[in-house]
């Protein structure tokens, strides 16, 4: 029997990433697409429980897509529980156009988010984003993004997942998080790294509206050099494919008795 592949994203069905997504895994089973049917960047795990959901049959490049009017969270959700009414054997989010790293982006990005859904139900997770070295890209239309820009990082997925639904994963990880640089070439090397504390030094711009009254844009430019070993030297200072395993369990390793003095 085929094994079931399930596969959302945050930039929306008709982003190119979504379609080089299943190029990545249509040759390991049989896939289905569920994602959001507009731009759900920056959501994270988000959950829609105040208002219905509604799911439309399309196509991405003429294979059959379920849009789901809802986050990325809630395409997983309806993807497992409506349309598949089984749990796939691999859950696979992006390609997210712009660099998932750092615990910046693990806690608020909705590709990030979709899979962490997957995996909290046991499902074998994978994340996969190509970094943009011109950070308007990520706000652009994902419909327009240079399909050759994913070659390297669906050969990179496609033997990561193949080898995931062959062995499952590792014991006490529940997402690989991929990261592929923008330029990245089948000889590129591949690194295991942890997540970096962080990848935006946040600003926050004010401005006027033409009553003279402020608002305001949340803002602030990357960080490119952090720690060896990290996702953020992987990628900014090495062009490196980062992988990073994640864990759901986000409970401190610590002696609980460092607690104590607290109570």
């Amino acid at each position: 029997m085929a094994q079931k592949i399930l596969i959302t994203n945050d930039d929306g069905v008709y982003s190119t990433g979504l379609k080089a997504a299943f190029d990545s895994v249509s040759d390991l089973g049989e896939v289905t697409i569920s994602a959001p049917a507009v731009q759900q960047s920056g959501v994270g795990r988000s959950i829609s429980i105040f208002e219905p959901l509604r799911i439309t049959k399309t196509d991405v490049g003429g294979i059959p897509a379920y849009a789901v009017s809802g986050t990325p969270t809630d395409s997983v959700i309806l993807g497992i529980f409506t349309i598949l009414k089984e749990m796939p054997d691999l859950v696979l989010s992006g390609f997210n156009i712009g660099e998932n790293i750092s615990t910046d982006t693990i806690t608020t990005s909705g590709t990030i988010g979709g899979a962490l859904e997957a995996a909290s139900y046991g499902i074998p997770a994978i994340a996969a984003s190509i970094q943009v070295l011109d950070e308007g890209q990520k706000f652009d239309d994902p419909r327009d993004y240079h399909r050759e820009r994913f070659e390297t990082g669906i050969k990179v997925v496609n033997r990561i997942a193949l080898n995931v639904l062959k062995h499952g994963m590792p014991e006490n990880v529940d997402l690989l998080n991929i990261n592929i640089p923008n330029h990245a070439e089948e000889n590129t090397p591949i690194e295991i790294t942890r997540l970096a504390r962080k990848v935006f030094k946040t600003d926050v711009e004010e401005r006027h509206d033409p009553r003279g009254r402020p608002y305001y844009w949340i803002a602030g430019k990357m960080i490119k050099k952090e720690k060896e070993g990290t996702d953020v030297h992987s990628i900014m200072q090495k062009g490196h494919v980062s992988i990073t395993p994640v864990s759901l369990d986000s409970t401190a390793r610590i002696d609980f008795s460092e607690i104590t003095k607290y109570l």
